[in-house]
């Protein structure tokens, strides 16, 4: 079996769609569809199978794609762990970067000022164990007892970004039963602050009319401060917003908060060089939200 054919089929089985799949590995549909029928017939058995405009896994795609998905995801993190073992002298942190990615970034570049030889490898992968923090959200966070890891929970609330016009200029808050057809616009990528706030719609009985997504946070901020629509906004996480241009409405429905939880792994006998940057971004964080309640 090729490499390639096996990354092929892992993005053909999460996105289950053959178009879309050949869009995101930037190949033509043909050649993706030829190299999933060869890794069948290689195989001996049938991966997919349709269902109405979408593929799914049959029972043997699906058991394969659990066995070969960690595998795979070692193999990609090998090129990672052996440049850190070639150099004594460098050291590499892995974090897992499910939220707060701006913070993080920020975080990151201010803490390898001080120490240049550190290496950073950053994986976004919701089902990835390779990593040595991990950074994630939750509508409400319950912890659970793990004698291997060291967790820090920071709590922040949701805002609703609108732009800074004689239509918002004198409010301190908003139901979202008043935006109606209101256009929603988002960041791609925060699948998991997404779903916090789509849930949040749900019990509400509201759902966001989103027109817009973006990868780049400041393209987001500057749509809204253009008045192309509104969106929500993590209380600090995210960032500073222009308080000329935009503001942050508090959402008066239902108690609008997402927990950010940071987890230190103590899988590695010398730890300490991991610990060094954990702590240093659980105090970032607790410095952010101190800021906000003063």
């Amino acid at each position: 079996m090729e490499l390639t054919h096996i990354k092929y089929f892992l993005e053909v089985a999460r996105t289950e769609h053959v178009t879309q799949s050949a869009k995101n590995l930037c190949i033509v549909q043909p050649a993706l569809t030829h190299a999933i029928h060869k890794l069948e017939d290689e195989l001996g058995v049938k991966l997919f199978k349709s269902s109405g405009r979408n593929i799914k896994l049959t029972e043997a795609g699906d058991y394969f794609y659990k066995k070969v998905k960690p595998l795979y995801e070692d193999i990609e993190a090998l090129p990672a762990r052996l440049r850190a073992k070639s150099d004594k002298q460098a050291i590499t942190v892995s974090l897992k970067v499910l939220a707060a990615s701006s913070f993080v970034t920020n975080a990151v570049i201010q803490y390898k000022k001080d120490a240049p030889a550190l290496r950073f490898y950053l994986v976004q992968k919701e089902e990835s164990s390779l990593y040595d923090i991990s950074i994630q959200t939750f509508a409400n966070y319950r912890p659970q007892e793990n004698p291997d890891e060291e967790v820090f929970v920071c709590s922040e609330n949701i805002y609703l970004a609108v732009p800074n016009t004689a239509e918002y200029k004198k409010r301190d808050s908003i139901s979202l039963h008043e935006l109606g057809d209101t256009n929603f616009i988002g960041l791609y990528g925060s699948k998991q602050l997404h779903t916090i706030c789509e849930d949040y719609c749900k019990r509400i009985g509201f759902q966001a009319h989103l027109i817009f997504e973006s990868d780049n946070a400041l393209m987001v901020k500057d749509a809204i401060a253009g008045g192309l629509g509104v969106g929500f906004w993590p209380e600090f996480s995210w960032g500073k917003v222009d308080n000329r241009r935009i503001k942050l409405l508090k959402i008066t429905d239902i108690e609008f908060k997402r927990d950010i939880v940071v987890t230190l792994l103590r899988g590695k006998q010398d730890n300490s060089h991991i610990e060094g940057f954990y702590k240093f971004l659980v105090n970032q964080l607790k410095r952010s939200a101190g800021r906000k309640k003063e």
